[in-house]
């Protein structure tokens, strides 16, 4: 598969929406949106749109109506046009003045069928029409109070968030985790009439509830029409469990079956399950900058995978503590600055070394262009070199307007290599190299006694110690680095220990963290 074919994919998509967003109150829910954000932005939806009368909002059951000189609203949801998401539909419509109403949805009509339990054999014969869509039609026309209204209900296959030309992100889906052994008991508990399953190895669809049945289907028909787009007959491989159900359904998945007779390509599609590698996604052995900016950077509201930089230094503001919620965060994503992508695809296809004198020569280079009065100086690149350079575009409005994309990106460098979380990684690496180093001759019990020591209350605790999320970080990766081991009396007492001193840990912190909040 193309990079190009991947991205076209989901551009083509975006026009589509384009298409039916002038002069409309466009409403989005979070992973539409994160999808706009990585693909053209969002200035690009607004120019569609276009007069300060029509503008963006946030698909929720709060969400503000449409007044009288608002006639027309597009919905660009990610999710069935089922259940509380028809619901939130309906309010917002009958609490607005719409005449025109277009609601577009990332998920194919075939996948609604299934939804409304219609069977495989009737769906068939329906090929071609699209009765949920047209009965939606009329609801709308209903909401709005008058059935002469227009009202549109289209599929568009907006799956994908591409970061990068060959690393493209499903936000629809960051929730969906495979099983895992201790779920065995409730798969068989909803199924007291079948065979129980001794193992995940067992696990089939029909083993699956239905709603996470659903959610796989919507998967399936996002990734059927990628490869509906770039004209594929697509060759199924799984690692793990999980994946075996997905490959399984996309295999048999009728519109599937249908495009593999016609397509004229091949390719090969690999599907493993995210808990095979729970160590690489807690462990510190990355040598890369986004990495650490995605881990200690202030996640982007309603985003999965940008985060928040903090601008006020390039703003006249003097106070920046008191100022820092004042001014909106730049981000990661620059979609429309061809500077800042090219220097974005160089952060994540190069280590922290070459990263870093990367974003040095980018702002050089800026710099040098807009002729501002830059001091070279070589040598190890600093947050406060980078500090330096940056700042020489804070006054000068027409240069910071060129190269704002490359400014986000740099502010974010130096608010990652000054953070306390970074500093705090090689800490990680150091105990995740010693226990690597000592795993063959210690017991689980004599690691786990080597972080008792490190489990601190917060009155006791200084920077340079584990708060309690990293705690559960190092053990996450300690079990899984270990594997299968035999318990016996002295490692039974070692956990008790640990469970005791975490325990005490949590119930004496002022405020838990979200993560915290769910596990407690």
């Amino acid at each position: 598969m193309s990079a190009a074919g991947v991205l076209s994919f989901t551009q083509q998509g975006w026009e589509q929406v384009l298409a039916k967003a002038k002069r409309a109150l466009v409403y989005l829910d979070a992973s539409c949106a994160e999808s706009l954000h990585w693909s053209c932005g969002a200035p690009r939806l607004l120019e569609a749109v276009g007069g300060p009368a029509w503008h963006l909002r946030e698909f929720e059951p709060l969400a503000v109506g449409g007044g009288s000189e608002q006639p027309k609203a597009v919905f660009v949801l990610s999710c069935l046009l089922k259940g509380r998401t028809v619901d939130i539909l309906r309010d917002i419509i009958r609490r607005s003045h719409f005449q025109y109403c277009v609601v577009v949805t990332a998920v194919s009509h075939a996948v609604h069928l299934t939804a409304n339990h219609v069977p495989a054999a009737a769906a068939a014969e329906l090929e071609g029409q699209q009765p949920v869509f047209e009965q939606l039609e009329e609801k709308l026309c209903e909401w709005m109070g008058n059935m002469n209204h227009k009202a549109e209900v289209l599929h568009v296959p907006l799956l994908l968030a591409p970061a990068a030309p060959h690393l493209a992100l499903t936000p629809a889906f960051a929730t969906l985790f495979p099983l895992l052994p201790q779920d065995v008991h409730l798969l068989n508990s909803a199924r007291p009439d079948k065979r129980r399953l001794m193992s995940l190895g067992e696990m089939d669809a029909s083993a699956l509830t239905p709603e996470l049945l659903l959610q796989i289907r919507c998967l399936v028909s996002g990734l059927n029409s990628l490869c509906e787009h770039l004209g594929v007959r697509e060759e199924c491989f799984a690692v793990g469990s999980f994946s075996r159900v997905i490959a399984a359904d996309l295999a048999n998945y009728a519109p599937a079956k249908n495009r593999r007779k016609t397509a004229a390509g091949r390719a090969s599609v690999v599907f493993v399950d995210r808990t095979l590698d729970l160590t690489g996604a807690v462990g510190h052995h990355g040598d890369n900058l986004v990495e650490k900016m995605i881990s200690v950077l202030p996640q982007l509201p309603g985003h999965t995978n940008d985060v928040m930089v903090n601008m006020v230094e390039l703003t006249a503001l003097q106070a920046v503590e008191e100022n820092e919620n004042v001014i909106a965060p730049g981000c990661l994503a620059q979609s429309n600055d061809i500077s800042a992508k090219t220097l974005w695809e160089a952060l994540l296809n190069t280590k922290h070394k070459e990263a870093v004198m990367e974003v040095r020569r980018h702002l050089v280079e800026a710099a040098s262009r807009e002729n501002l009065p830059i001091k070279m100086s070589m040598g190890r690149v600093t947050p406060g070199q980078l500090m330096t350079y940056i700042q020489l575009f804070k006054n000068n409005l027409k240069a910071l307007r060129n190269h704002c994309g490359l400014l986000q990106l740099g502010l974010a460098t130096v608010q990652t290599l000054k953070h306390q979380q970074t500093a705090k990684w090689d800490n990680f690496l150091a105990f995740e190299r010693l226990l690597l180093q000592n795993i063959a001759e210690s017991s689980m019990a004599v690691v786990l006694s080597q972080l008792l020591p490190m489990i601190k209350p917060s009155t006791q605790r200084t920077n340079n110690d584990y708060s309690p999320e990293e705690l559960l970080i190092l053990l996450i990766y300690i079990y899984s680095v270990i594997g299968e081991f035999p318990v016996d009396k002295d490692l039974r007492e070692a956990e008790e220990k640990v469970k005791k001193a975490l325990a005490q840990v949590f119930s004496e912190e002022s405020e838990l963290p979200p993560l915290l909040q769910k596990i407690t």
